[in-house]
């Protein structure tokens, strides 16, 4: 199944080719979850903080369906 990716902050550095904010299209098997979108773009877990599926905050065990739009960001800090 395809999924939208967006990756936000330094995630974006981490997956070659991509822009911060910018979505591409990656290809799971059916019923993928999360964790396993990250696994995929191989990002550390510690640098996924928040994921947003469909514009809803989601947990790294949500089921993802094709064409979902997925915004994963990292720990922020500031001051």
């Amino acid at each position: 199944m395809r999924v939208h990716v967006k990756l936000f902050a330094t995630l974006a550095k981490l997956v070659p080719d991509t822009v911060a904010g910018v979505p591409f299209d990656v290809e799971l098997p059916a019923a993928a979850m999360v964790a396993a979108l990250a696994g995929h773009l191989r990002l550390p877990a510690a640098e996924v903080n928040i994921v947003f599926v469909n514009a809803r905050a989601r947990p790294l065990d949500w089921v993802l369906q094709p064409d979902d739009e997925v915004g994963i960001f990292p720990p922020v800090g500031g001051g």
